[in-house]
C-alpha cells in the first residue's frame, strides 16, 4: 500500500492505516499487530495528526486500496480521494466537445455551479462524465457522479448518499451527511438529468453548496436550475462538418467494421439528423443491414413529415421521429419487449425484464433484449448484466405503452416484481448481528441499483389498502433502515399502516415505526405517538396482547425517554394507559408480561428517570424469562438508572456493560434493535467516565464511532468521546472533536440537548486548564445554552468550574463555588467528580471547613477512581502527606489521566521538573 500524506509515516504507521482501511477496531488492531492497545492509540493520533483530518473513518478514506470507508453503490467502487465515484464506464469512444471541455473547467474558475443545458439526445451525461474524469485531479476529496433519471422529487439526497457510499444517523439527518462528505475539502458533484426535479435539485445544491465551501456541483438538465451564481455552458449538436461524421462514421464501423460510404451521403445524413448524436447513433446501428445509401433514403422520407425551422423545438421532434423510425423496424417481439421495459424509471437485471413480460422465458426475452441493444434502444451498462433506456428513448416507450393499451397491466406486473424482489432483498437481512463489512456491497448494492424503481412501483400503485403494496412498503421500511435511510424507513412504515390490509397487521407497521423513530432526533415523541396509533388498530383489529405491547412500550418510551418530549406527559395519563395495558392482556405471553413488568417499573414515581429498583430487577427476570436480547437490554437499563440515581455506580456500570454484551445477538437491521442499540452504547461510555474508568471511555465511544448507525460525526457520539478525551488530557483531540460536535448540533437545529452539557462543559474545562479564560467563558456559556437552563445536567459543568478555579488559583467566590458542587443535582452520575474537585478547592483555598468537604467527597470517592486519585491529592495538599500524592499520581497512571498525574507531580519535589515538562507538552501552565 502506498502512503501519502504531509508528514512522514512509519512501516507500523502504515500498518495500522491499513487495519483501519479494514475496519478494524484499536483491540483487533492490536491482536493482529501484536502491541498494545495504548500503542495503537498512539498511532492513530499520530496519522490524525499528520494527515490534518478529524477522525479514524477519514484515515479509513485515506487507506486507499486496503478497503473503501463507505459502502459502493452497484457497478461502482467508493472513491478514495481524487476519485469520482459513480462514474459511467465509457463503452465507446468520445468524439469531439473540445470546446464545450474547456468551457466547463473554465467555469469552475468562477462558479461553484455549472450547468450543461442542452436538448434531450444531444450529449450532454457522455460530456458531464468526460469533463468530471478530466477534472478529478482538481478535486482531491473525490465526489460523485449520480444519475436523476430514476429519482424522484424526494429522494435526490438518497442518490447522492447511495453514490457516496454515505448513511444517515441519529441526529444527523441524510443531508448533513452528504453535506460532511462533500465538506470534507475541494469535492465535484454531477448530478445528470435534473430536469424533471428542477425544484429539488435547486433546493439540496444551493444548501450544499451554502455548507460546503469546497465543494463544486456540475449539472446537465434541459432547464437551468435557477439557483443563484448558475453558469451556464449550454450543448449544442455537433457540427455537422466535422464532428458530427466522425461519431457516424465510428458507430457504423462499430455495427460493421467493413463498413464504407461517400463522405458526401454521411454529410447529408448527419445534416439531416441536425447533428444530434443520439439520432446519429440509432442511424448508424442501422447502417450494417440498411447501408449508407438506403439509410439516407429511408430517413429522408420520415424526416420529410417534419416541416418548418430546424430550431431547437424542431431538433426534438426530429430526434422523436428517429426513435419512432428505428421502432417502426423491430420485429413485433422486440416492439413489445421494448414498450414494456418503459416502466422500469432505472436500471432492470434479465429476471426484472422477464417480470414484465406476459409469457416471456429468460432464454427468449435475452434474445429479443440483445436484438435491441444492437439497435442502440436499450444501453447495457458497462462491466453489469443491466441495461437501461437512455430518457428520451423511455419517453416515446411510454407512449407505444399507453398507445397499446397495456400501460396499467405493465404497471401491475412491476409492482408484483418490485414487492417480490423487495421481500427477496428484505429475507437477506434477517438476522444480520454483526457491523456490515464495507468491503462487501452484498445486499445493500443489490438494493441500490433497484431502490428508485421499487420506490416508483409503491408510488405509482392504486391508493388505498392492498396486499401487494403493503408488502412493499413494509420491506421498503425495513430495507431502508438496514440501508440506513432513517427518516425514509419511518415514512415507508407508516404508509405500510395506511396500506395495510387489516387493522392488525397495521398495529404490527406502527410499532415497526415507533422503533425506528429512536434512530431519528428527537425520538421520544414520535415513537409515543406512534405505538398509541399502534394500539388504536390494535383494538379494532381485537388483539388485546398487542395492545398491552404497545401500550406498556408507549409508558416505558415518555418515562425512558421523555428528552425526546417537546412537553412532558402527566404521570396521571401514563398511570391511566398502564391500567389499560394491564387489562387488555392475560400476561400468558412472556413477552407482554415483560413489557408491563418494565413499564410498572418505570412508572412507580412521578419523576421521570427514575424507576423503581425493585420493580426493576423484577422486569429484568420477566426480560431474561422471554428470552428476547431487546427485552432484556431495556429492562436493564432500568436496572442501572435505579443504581445510578441511588449512587452506586460502579453497579451501574456493571449492568451497562451487560447489556454491551447483549448487542451482539440483535439483529442490526431491524428497527427493533434501534433503541437499545443508541442507548446502549452512550450509557456504556457515560458510566465508563461516571466510574473513572476512560480508557473504557475511549474505547466505548470510538467503537460507536465505527458502528454504521451511531458513526460519522453524529454529534451524539462525537460528545461520548469529547469527555473522556478532556478527562484524559487528549487535549488537542478533544477540541477537535468538538468543533464538529458542535457544528452537528447547529446543523440539527440546535435542539435542548441536556445529555450533551457535560461534554460541551469539558471542553472549556480544556480551554481552562490550557488558561484561555475567554474561550472558557465561551464554552462554558455553550455547556448551560444545550442544556436548557443552569440547573439541567449542570453537574459537570460545576465541575469543571471548580477544577478550573484550583488550577489558576483563583479563589474569589470558592467558598460560593464549593457550596454550589456540594449541592444535590438532578442527573448526578457526575457528583464525584463535582465533590472530588470541590474538596480539592476548598483545601487550596483554605476554607474552614475543608476537612469537612474531603470527608464527604472520601466518602462517595469509592465510586470512581477519577475522584478518589483526586481525594487522595487533596488530602496531600492539606497534610503534605507524600504517601497521599505518590498515590494520587498511581491513581492517575491507572485512569489515564496524564494532565492530572503531571498537576500532581508538581507537587512532590523531586519530579516538579517530570510535571512542567509534561505540562508543556500538552500547552498547559503550570498551575499556580
Amino acid at each position: 500500500m502506498t502512503t501519502t500524506g504531509p508528514g512522514e509515516v512509519s512501516a507500523r504507521e502504515a500498518e495500522v492505516l491499513e487495519a483501519l482501511g479494514a475496519r478494524l477496531s484499536n483491540s483487533e488492531i492490536a491482536s493482529r499487530l501484536h502491541i498494545s492497545v495504548r500503542t495503537v492509540e498512539s498511532h492513530v493520533s499520530s496519522l490524525l495528526r499528520k494527515y490534518g483530518v478529524a477522525d479514524r473513518r477519514a484515515l479509513a478514506a485515506l487507506a486507499g486500496g486496503a478497503a473503501p470507508p463507505e459502502a459502493a453503490p452497484p457497478g461502482r467502487t467508493a472513491a478514495p480521494p481524487g476519485r469520482m465515484a459513480g462514474l459511467p464506464a465509457a463503452l465507446t469512444s468520445f468524439v469531439g466537445r473540445e470546446r464545450e471541455r474547456a468551457a466547463v473547467l473554465a467555469a469552475f474558475g468562477e462558479s461553484r455551479l455549472v450547468t450543461l443545458l442542452g436538448p434531450g439526445g444531444v450529449g450532454k451525461t457522455r460530456l458531464a462524465a468526460v469533463v468530471a474524469g478530466d477534472a478529478a485531479p482538481s478535486f482531491p476529496a473525490g465526489g460523485a457522479f449520480v444519475d436523476l433519471v430514476p429519482v424522484s422529487g424526494g429522494f435526490v439526497a438518497q442518490a447522492v448518499a447511495a453514490a457516496l457510499g454515505v448513511t444517515e444517523r441519529p441526529r444527523q439527518p441524510l443531508e448533513d451527511a452528504v453535506a460532511e462528505r462533500l465538506g470534507r475539502g475541494r469535492s465535484l458533484l454531477v448530478l445528470d438529468n435534473c430536469e424533471h426535479l428542477l425544484d429539488a435539485v435547486a433546493g439540496f445544491v444551493e444548501r450544499t453548496l451554502s455548507v460546503c465551501p469546497g465543494a463544486r456541483v456540475l449539472v446537465t438538465s434541459r432547464e437551468r436550475l435557477g439557483v443563484p451564481g448558475e453558469r451556464i455552458v449550454p450543448v449544442a449538436p455537433l457540427p455537422v462538418a466535422s464532428d458530427a461524421e466522425r461519431l457516424f462514421l465510428d458507430r457504423a464501423a462499430a455495427a460493421d467494421p467493413g463498413f464504407t460510404a461517400d463522405p458526401a451521403v454521411v454529410a447529408e445524413l448527419c445534416a439531416r439528423l441536425d447533428g444530434m448524436p443520439l439520432a446519429i447513433e440509432l442511424a448508424a446501428a442501422r447502417s450494417a443491414s440498411l447501408g449508407a445509401d438506403g439509410l439516407l433514403a429511408t430517413l429522408d422520407d420520415v424526416l420529410r413529415l417534419l416541416a418548418g425551422g430546424r430550431g431547437a423545438v424542431e431538433r426534438h421532434r426530429s430526434l422523436r421521429a428517429v426513435i419512432g423510425w428505428s421502432h417502426d423496424l423491430l420485429g413485433e417481439e422486440e416492439r413489445m419487449l421494448f414498450r414494456r421495459l418503459a416502466v422500469f424509471t432505472g436500471g432492470f437485471d434479465l429476471d426484472a425484464a422477464v417480470a414484465v413480460t406476459r409469457g416471456g422465458g429468460r432464454g427468449p426475452v435475452a434474445d429479443v433484449l440483445g436484438r435491441l441493444v444492437d439497435k442502440s434502444l436499450v444501453v447495457r451498462r458497462g462491466g453489469e448484466s443491466r441495461w437501461r433506456l437512455l430518457e428520451t428513448v423511455r419517453a416515446f416507450a411510454a407512449d407505444r405503452l399507453a398507445a397499446a393499451g397495456e400501460t396499467d397491466e405493465t404497471r401491475r406486473r412491476h409492482l408484483e416484481w418490485a414487492a417480490a424482489t423487495a421481500a427477496a432483498l428484505e429475507d437477506r437481512t434477517a438476522g444480520a448481528t454483526a457491523l456490515p463489512d464495507p468491503r462487501a456491497g452484498g445486499w445493500r448494492d443489490d438494493f441500490d441499483a433497484v431502490a428508485d424503481d421499487l420506490r416508483a412501483a409503491l408510488a405509482g400503485s392504486p391508493p388505498g389498502p392492498g396486499a401487494v403494496p403493503h408488502r412493499l412498503a413494509r420491506a421498503l421500511g425495513r430495507l431502508c433502515y438496514a440501508r440506513r435511510f432513517l427518516t425514509e424507513s419511518l415514512d415507508h412504515y407508516r404508509e405500510a399502516a395506511e396500506r395495510a390490509p387489516d387493522p392488525g397487521e397495521a398495529a404490527r407497521d406502527l410499532r415497526s415505526a415507533a422503533d425506528g423513530a429512536h434512530a431519528v432526533a428527537p425520538a421520544g415523541h414520535h415513537a409515543f405517538e406512534s405505538l398509541l396509533a399502534s394500539a388504536d388498530r390494535a383494538r379494532a383489529a381485537g388483539d388485546g396482547d398487542a395492545v398491552a405491547v404497545a401500550l406498556a412500550s408507549a409508558v416505558v418510551t415518555a418515562n425512558r425517554f421523555s428528552a425526546g418530549f417537546p412537553a412532558e406527559v402527566p404521570h396521571e395519563r401514563l398511570s391511566a394507559l398502564l391500567e389499560e395495558a394491564a387489562a387488555a392482556s392475560d400476561r400468558g405471553d412472556p413477552v407482554v408480561a415483560a413489557l408491563l413488568a418494565a413499564a410498572a417499573a418505570w412508572n412507580a414515581g412521578r419523576e421521570k428517570m427514575a424507576p423503581d429498583p425493585v420493580l426493576a430487577a423484577a422486569a429484568a427476570e420477566a426480560a431474561r424469562a422471554a428470552g428476547d436480547p431487546v427485552l432484556v437490554s431495556a429492562a436493564l437499563d432500568a436496572v442501572s438508572t435505579a443504581a445510578a440515581t441511588a449512587g452506586r455506580l460502579r453497579e451501574a456500570y456493571r449492568v451497562t456493560r451487560e447489556r454491551l454484551s447483549l448487542l451482539a445477538a440483535m439483529s442490526r437491521d431491524d428497527p427493533r434493535s434501534a433503541p437499545e442499540i443508541t442507548d446502549t452504547y452512550n450509557m456504556a461510555a457515560t458510566y465508563a467516565v461516571a466510574t473513572g474508568d476512560l480508557r473504557t471511555a475511549l474505547e466505548t465511544a470510538r467503537s460507536a464511532l465505527e458502528d454504521d448507525l451511531l458513526g460519522g460525526h453524529s454529534y451524539l457520539s462525537e460528545s461520548s468521546l469529547v469527555l473522556p478525551l478532556a478527562l484524559t488530557g487528549e487535549f488537542d483531540e478533544a477540541l477537535r472533536r468538538a468543533a464538529g460536535m458542535w457544528d452537528g448540533w447547529e446543523r440539527a437545529g440546535g435542539p435542548v440537548a441536556g445529555w450533551m452539557s457535560p461534554a460541551v462543559a469539558a471542553v472549556a474545562l480544556v480551554h481552562g486548564l490550557r488558561g484561555d479564560d475567554h474561550r472558557y467563558r465561551f464554552w462554558r456559556a455553550r455547556a448551560t445554552q444545550v442544556s436548557g437552563g443552569p440547573r439541567n445536567h449542570a453537574t459537570f459543568a460545576a465541575f469543571a468550574d471548580a477544577r478550573v478555579a484550583v488550577h489558576s488559583g483563583r479563589f474569589g467566590g470558592a467558598a460560593d463555588l464549593v457550596g454550589l458542587v456540594f449541592t444535590d443535582f438532578p442527573q448526578g452520575r457526575y457528583q464525584t467528580y463535582a465533590r472530588a474537585a470541590g474538596a480539592e478547592l476548598a483545601v487550596a483555598a483554605g476554607l474552614p471547613d475543608a476537612a469537612e468537604r474531603l470527608a464527604s467527597a472520601s466518602a462517595v470517592a469509592g465510586e470512581n477512581d477519577w475522584a478518589a486519585a483526586c481525594v487522595a491529592r487533596a488530602e496531600g495538599r492539606r497534610s503534605g502527606d507524600v504517601a497521599a500524592l505518590a498515590a494520587s499520581v498511581a491513581g492517575w497512571e491507572r485512569v489515564g489521566a496524564r494532565f492530572e498525574r503531571a498537576c500532581t507531580l508538581l507537587l512532590l519535589p523531586d519530579r516538579a521538573a517530570e510535571g512542567r515538562a509534561e505540562l508543556a507538552a500538552l500547552g498547559c501552565p503550570a498551575p499556580a
